[in-house]
């Protein structure tokens, strides 16, 4: 009986070594997005400047929250990357109202750009004013 025991507690000490191993693996996958917080520019200007992150399996640019900084009830936002000779350029989309708050990262309403490449740098423009603060999920 105590070889059984002692069996068993090498059985579950080897399975918990084992397991200790598999954080290290899963730490090498991309993140699933990353959230950016930015200060809109005015309508087809550049606000803060953030770069599409190279760890994020997340493809898009999404408006997750919003809050217009001289209004309750919100604005139209824009996404604007900009290529590689350094023109900024507004996303196909165009610009799309969000009432102040959050917003889901997975309603397409708010994906302000879509297939966005690892490093681009983007920014948010909002039409009625400038100075709102938002989050962009990517």
């Amino acid at each position: 009986m105590t070889r059984a025991i002692v069996a068993g507690a090498f059985a579950l000490v080897s399975a918990a070594a084992c397991l200790t191993f598999a954080p290290a693996e899963a730490s090498a996958a991309p993140q699933a997005c990353v959230t950016s917080t930015l200060t809109t520019g005015g309508n087809e200007g550049v606000g803060t400047i953030r770069y599409k992150s190279a760890s994020s399996s997340c493809g898009d640019l999404n408006l997750t929250y919003s809050d217009d900084s001289t209004s309750p009830y919100g604005d139209y936002y824009a996404g604007r990357l900009r290529n590689s000779s350094g023109v900024w350029h507004t996303c196909t989309k165009g610009y799309v109202w969000a009432s102040d708050g959050s917003h889901s990262v997975n309603d397409s309403t708010y994906w302000l750009c879509t297939d966005v490449n690892d490093n681009t740098p983007f920014t948010v423009a909002s039409q009625l004013d400038d100075g709102d603060s938002v989050k962009i999920t990517n």
